[in-house]
C-alpha cells in the first residue's frame, strides 16, 4: 500500500549559486558527508546536489510533514542500492515519523526517481508499506 508520495523541482542554477556563494556551509547544512563525497567528486557538482535537494524536498512531503515538525535535511540521505538504485535512508526526525506511518504487520520500502535536464532537476518519492518478509 502507498503511504506517500512526494516530488520536487529543483532550478539547477539556483543551487549553483548557493554553491557559489555560501560553499561548505550550504552543503553541510543540507547534505550528509556520502552525499558531499558522491557529489564532490563530479567534474559539474550542482545537477548532483540539486537532483539530491529535489529527493529531500520530494522525501519530507511524502512523509506528509515537509522540512518541519521535526524532520530536517540531513535525517533524509540519498544512498544508493547494490544495484545503483537510489533510496532514501532516513535518520532522526524523518525516521520518526517514517516509523509512525507504518502499519503493524509491515515494513517500509523507499523508491526513488531521479532526473536532471538542465537547468531543472527533479526527483519523485513514493512511500510504500509492504507485509513482513515479502
Amino acid at each position: 500500500m502507498i503511504l506517500g508520495i512526494g516530488s520536487d523541482l529543483c532550478d539547477i542554477r539556483r543551487i549553483e549559486r548557493s554553491l557559489e556563494r555560501f560553499g561548505e556551509r550550504f552543503t553541510h547544512r543540507i547534505f550528509t558527508e556520502l552525499e558531499r563525497r558522491r557529489s564532490d567528486r563530479r567534474a559539474n557538482r550542482a545537477p548532483s546536489y540539486a537532483r539530491r535537494f529535489a529527493a529531500k524536498e520530494a522525501c519530507s512531503k511524502a512523509l506528509g510533514t515537509g522540512l518541519r515538525l521535526g524532520v530536517f535535511w540531513r535525517d533524509m540521505e540519498v544512498v544508493n542500492r547494490p544495484g545503483g538504485q537510489p533510496t532514501m535512508r532516513l535518520s532522526g526526525g524523518a525516521l520518526e515519523r517514517l516509523r509512525e506511518m507504518i502499519p503493524e504487520g509491515h515494513e517500509a520500502r523507499i523508491h526513488v526517481s531521479l532526473t536532471d535536464d538542465p537547468p531543472l532537476a527533479q526527483a519523485f518519492v513514493v512511500i510504500e508499506a509492504v507485509p513482513l518478509g515479502t
